[in-house]
């Protein structure tokens, strides 16, 4: 029998406020009793131990793929409202692409220059919102393709939480999309990033009429949040 609505809003709005493991099993799926005992046993174990050697507990690291989009910036503000708490870190992750052939004097410390003061706004947007959470801004430049190169720096940076930005899709893409995954095949940045992070991976459209957000994860497919 399948679990009513309500238990999937609950469920989903813990595992974006909560830790690394909680977020982990809304991608997995539940475990056995015993599986989650153990898993809360070993929390706490590492727990004591870092208490015992002086260090505080230490929140997640949420990385939100940044960039001038208005799809960037909405994103970017459900993570401050719905998924950042006090104890974990920001960073606002950007990636350009390497210019292909001619045409440009620029070094890569140049645009990389310049891709960072694109999105210095969205960091002083975070620092108002958050101001006791600890924001940084990365720009990666990449030849590869994007989805790629986000997957490899999230996991480089230790991501508990990876957010992106995500454009509205029509039914024709939807069905293209899920048969290209299937294959294998790239089906865009966002959607190599949910399939592919070690982390959880969180796709974030605003809705334009009724309000809310609409959340894609490995298990759920444009679930209906309101702010």
């Amino acid at each position: 029998m399948g679990k009513p609505a309500g238990y999937w809003v609950n469920k989903i709005r813990t595992s974006f406020k909560g830790g690394s493991s909680s977020s982990k099993s809304l991608d997995e799926g539940s475990g056995s009793g015993s599986r989650k005992n153990g898993s809360k046993h070993s929390k706490n174990q590492k727990t004591e131990e870092g208490n015992k050697n002086g260090e505080a507990e230490s929140g997640r690291k949420v990385i939100v793929v940044v960039d001038t989009t208005s799809q960037s910036k909405n994103a970017l503000q459900w993570a401050l409202t719905q998924c950042v708490q006090d104890e974990d870190n920001i960073t606002l992750l950007h990636v350009i692409k390497t210019p292909v052939g001619q045409g440009t004097d620029e070094t890569q410390n140049e645009r990389k220059s310049r891709a960072h003061e694109q999105v210095h706004p969205l960091k002083n947007f975070c620092q108002l919102k958050k101001p006791n959470v600890k924001t940084e801004i990365v720009v990666v430049e990449t030849a590869e393709e994007k989805g790629k190169a986000i997957v490899e720096e999230s996991k480089k940076q230790g991501a508990g939480v990876l957010v992106l930005g995500q454009r509205k899709r029509t039914s024709k893409w939807r069905v293209i999309w899920k048969w290209r995954a299937k294959g294998g095949i790239g089906g865009g940045v966002v959607e190599y990033c949910i399939h592919n992070s070690e982390c959880m991976a969180i796709a974030v459209r605003k809705k334009s009429n009724n309000g809310g957000y609409l959340i894609t994860t490995k298990r759920h497919k444009d679930f209906w949040l309101l702010a």
